[in-house]
């Protein structure tokens, strides 16, 4: 398991459009990827999870990612956040 705290960027925070970029990413690799914010777990590759965390700009959260592709997975997710999710 590998996992890093990266801020979210985009002006919008996670609306759909970045949310949905978020979860397509998570959902290319083969791990569980989840992220933990204000003390909760949701799942990166389900876009109502993501959703339903309400996150705003400025919001840290923990990417955590599990099993055989776990490095590139989190590399990705955080090159992906770190990009600005497409806005």
């Amino acid at each position: 398991m590998v996992k890093q705290k990266v801020t979210i960027t985009n002006p919008t925070g996670l609306h759909l459009r970045p949310a949905g970029i978020f979860c397509n990413t998570a959902s290319s690799f083969k791990c569980k990827v989840t992220f933990e914010y204000d003390n909760t777990t949701a799942n990166a590759k389900s876009v109502l999870s993501v959703l339903g965390a309400c996150i705003k700009k400025g919001d840290e959260i923990e990417l955590v990612c599990e099993g055989e592709d776990e490095e590139e997975a989190l590399r990705e997710m955080i090159a992906a956040v770190e990009g600005g999710l497409g806005e």
